[in-house]
């Protein structure tokens, strides 16, 4: 059972998470046992060979980890994080696709798949989420 009744709830409790949300990170769409997340590329995010910094893909994913382990638990904590970069961003967009693959009594693990808007994946993360 999902622990927000409706998007715009999640996306008013996540204002809190003011580093993503200052950098743009954006809730588009929450199902129960799925989101995803976006964040629109600036020059700001460019690390000096122009590719985009490991931080910003790793703020989304991160993100989208924290919006559904919070609705499938809330409150959710990270307990442990990964993530690998697989390929450099070519398009304007980063979207963030999470779902989980287990939802147990006191742990959750979710993946969360990262591509551009050009398809190209960016990157996998994988977090597990202790249910407080």
């Amino acid at each position: 059972m999902a622990t927000f009744s409706s998007i715009e709830e999640a996306r008013e409790f996540f204002k809190g998470d003011k580093f993503a949300t200052n950098i743009g990170v954006q809730l588009d769409e929450l199902e129960d046992d799925s989101c995803v997340c976006s964040l629109e590329l600036c020059d700001d995010f460019r690390n000096a060979y122009g590719a985009v910094m490991g931080g910003a893909i790793f703020t989304l994913g991160d993100f989208a980890f924290a919006v559904l382990s919070n609705q499938l638990h809330r409150p959710t904590v990270g307990l442990q994080v990964s993530i690998n970069y697989l390929s450099g961003a070519k398009g304007e967009k980063l979207i963030a696709k999470a779902h989980y693959k287990k939802n147990g009594r006191t742990t959750s693990v979710i993946n969360v798949d990262i591509i551009d808007d050009t398809g190209r994946e960016i990157a996998q993360f994988v977090g597990t989420g202790y249910k407080m």
